[in-house]
């Protein structure tokens, strides 16, 4: 499973340094509390500046919010696929311990229906549905990314305009004070807008850069997982049919060279055998030859002089011949 590659728990390492940042940052504005009071807050002439200001960091919280939520759902997700490699490793249930609902579990199930319906499997097919699945959950960050700056541009475009009305009061009128309190509140909402939504989005953008850093390397760890462990499971290609096939050819090939030899045996055995036969007709002749040897040169003159004795008992006491 080395062949793997994903940084583990860094959907966790993202969230923790958000926290140290955010410390860090809720740090500078109590040390800088003044400043900001007299930016923000202080002689406010129209509720411009509150509005613009709030709308921003309105939007900066949403859309951190969500990031913070995806985050920890990916944490999860790469949980989920380290567990899928440890299963793989110890040749266990790839699923176990693993939700249905993670992307590496429903990935599976995917392909195993796949394998079971005899239908062709198209890793590129998968890998596209699932970027455009995932992609689908950074739509809210991507658009607050990309409208936080325009509304910096917006409140300063606003801003100035109160400004120049203020201005345009003043030359009007060369003892009118409050001309002069509205090109100064002008002025002051456009620094503090443009401040808020340029912060606001620096630290926004770069959380928004590390969500999808996060998401490729969780994409990219399930389609290595894809490639390496679970297309040679559940997809019968050209190559591993015809590599099966020559290995089949091989094997054949053994067992024919076994069987060869397993007859040369056999033949072996057949000639033994009849050399045997050959020999047992060869000493039943030698017996039979024994025997009649025997007959022929100690039973036959036994015979014959039995003959003789019955003969001379028969001439002797005048016996007739039948007896």
């Amino acid at each position: 499973m080395e062949s793997i590659q994903i940084r583990r728990h860094f959907s966790r390492n993202i969230l923790f340094r958000m926290i140290v940042l955010g410390a860090i940052g809720a740090g500078l504005l109590y040390w800088k509390l003044d400043f900001i009071n007299e930016i923000y807050f202080r002689d406010q002439l129209t509720p411009t500046g509150l509005i613009i200001n709030g709308t921003i960091l309105t939007l900066f919280t949403l859309g951190l919010l969500k990031i913070i939520t995806i985050l920890v759902s990916y944490g999860l997700e790469e949980r989920a696929v380290v567990q899928f490699m440890a299963n793989l490793r110890d040749k266990v249930d790839p699923l176990y311990e693993i939700g249905e609902q993670r992307i590496i579990a429903h990935r599976y199930r995917t392909l195993e229906a796949l394998h079971r319906a005899n239908t062709p499997i198209n890793h590129s097919a998968l890998a596209t549905t699932l970027v455009a699945s995932e992609s689908t959950r950074n739509s809210l960050p991507k658009f607050i990314n990309n409208t936080l700056i325009l509304t910096g541009v917006f409140g300063t475009i606003v801003s100035l305009s109160i400004a120049l009305i203020g201005a345009s009061d003043l030359l009007a009128s060369a003892v009118d004070v409050n001309g002069m309190g509205l090109v100064i509140h002008g002025m002051s909402t456009a620094l503090s807008t443009t401040i808020t939504a340029i912060v606001c989005y620096i630290f926004f953008g770069y959380f928004y850069m590390k969500l999808t850093d996060v998401q490729t390397n969780l994409v990219s760890a399930v389609e290595q997982i894809t490639a390496a462990h679970l297309m040679p499971r559940f997809q019968i290609q050209n190559e591993s049919v015809l590599f099966e096939f020559s290995g089949l050819i091989r094997s054949l090939q053994s067992l024919i060279a076994k069987m060869e030899s397993s007859q040369s045996s056999f033949q072996e055995l057949a000639s033994e055998m009849q050399q045997s036969q050959g020999n047992i007709q060869s000493l039943e002749q030698s017996i039979n030859n024994a025997f009649n040897q025997v007959y022929e040169e100690r039973i036959q003159p036994i015979a014959q002089e039995m003959e003789d004795i019955k003969k001379l008992l028969r001439d002797g006491f005048r016996l007739h011949e039948d007896v």
